[in-house]
């Protein structure tokens, strides 16, 4: 895959925010959508005490929800665990999967946040920019924000909010379940993330894509 921005990855945490504030100006925030076909689910997990980062990618026809493809992607975790700093972590080794994908998908549900971020620029939006596709944030917890009751029924969903401004939302996918959190990477508006998100939902809290890709990025070689 061609990357449309270039960087370093093995900086210091100072110099990673650099690259964050740099590219959080490419971040596009309104739809740019193609027709969808097919949507991809990305996780990482970490093996052998986190010396090994494990990324997968899930990708699934869209709208039918069956997984088309996946692969899964080992290499040795160079940064560090600090919040905020997520996709420095992370998104190397993702880069390494997409190069074993044979079907690109047209939009990334990424495990992680979008612009729900204290620098606007979480994982959803490192990868949307990198490689140009329309990329969602979904969080199965709070990064930054503020919020008001959580929702309780299936599509509901509250505006998660951090200061004036609105960052993204807390969506409920079932009836009396965890919230998850939304969140707009690149190319897509909260309300369209939103509604995609619904629609890879069947019948579990997480959408279909999330699922797969946290059961591949979670197995334990």
């Amino acid at each position: 895959m061609q990357l449309h921005h270039q960087h370093p990855w093995d900086v210091s945490p100072q110099q990673a925010k650099e690259i964050q504030n740099d590219l959080k100006t490419k971040v596009i925030l309104y739809d740019q959508l193609p027709d969808i076909h097919y949507v991809a689910g990305i996780d990482v997990g970490f093996e052998n005490k986190n010396t090994i980062t494990r990324a997968a990618i899930a990708v699934l026809k869209f709208p039918e929800l069956e997984l088309q493809e996946s692969v899964i992607a080992r290499s040795p975790t160079q940064f560090p665990y600090i919040p905020g700093y997520l996709s420095f972590r992370e998104v190397p080794t993702i880069l390494q999967a997409f190069e074993q994908l044979k079907q690109l998908p047209d939009v990334l549900l990424c495990d992680g946040q979008g612009i729900a971020h204290p620098r606007r620029f979480g994982i959803a939006c490192h990868l949307g920019v990198l490689t140009d596709l329309p990329a969602i944030g979904v969080a199965k917890s709070r990064l930054i924000g503020e919020y008001a009751k959580i929702p309780v029924n299936k599509g509901d969903y509250v505006e998660l909010i951090d200061g004036d401004e609105v960052i993204g939302a807390v969506l409920c996918t079932r009836n009396n379940v965890k919230p998850l959190y939304i969140s707009s990477g690149h190319k897509i508006t909260l309300s369209s993330a939103i509604k995609l998100v619904m629609q890879c939902v069947i019948k579990y809290r997480l959408p279909e894509t999330t699922r797969w890709a946290h059961r591949l990025a979670s197995q334990v070689a």
